[in-house]
């Protein structure tokens, strides 16, 4: 069976604290975020930008989050302010994982990586595993 697998990477810079934490991630700081959604599809569809059906899904649908947060996006952003659950890693990759569900077709199998360091980082998908 024929599959596609489309990669994206982007960055953001905002600032979080996680809410309850007894130590220094309690307190306000930033990060430069890096994310990578990958999107797998066996199937070719249309998008918003493209009528014919020749595309797993837009890029522009998967790095949405990297825009300004005055666009919609999470870039130069207090992450408590916006997100509506907890900004630890887990709970971003998630929640953007969610969000971009609701922007691309059915069917496309999607996994969201952020990086809160260069060296930690956390992988989101809701592949049975």
């Amino acid at each position: 069976m024929p599959t596609w697998t489309l990669n994206t990477e982007f960055k953001f810079d905002s600032a979080h604290f996680i809410e309850g934490y007894n130590g220094k991630c309690g307190r306000m700081h930033g990060h430069t975020y890096r994310v990578r959604v990958t999107a797998r599809s066996h199937k070719l569809n249309p998008s918003k930008y493209l009528a014919s059906p020749d595309m797993v899904c837009d890029f522009q649908e998967l790095k949405w989050a990297g825009k300004d947060v005055e666009k919609g996006g999470f870039d130069h952003a207090v992450l408590n302010d916006i997100l509506p659950v907890a900004t630890s890693a887990e709970r971003i990759a998630e929640f953007i994982h969610e969000e971009t569900r609701k922007r691309i077709p059915a069917g496309i199998e999607l996994t969201v990586t952020v990086w809160e360091t260069p060296d930690s980082w956390v992988e989101f998908t809701d592949k049975n595993l």
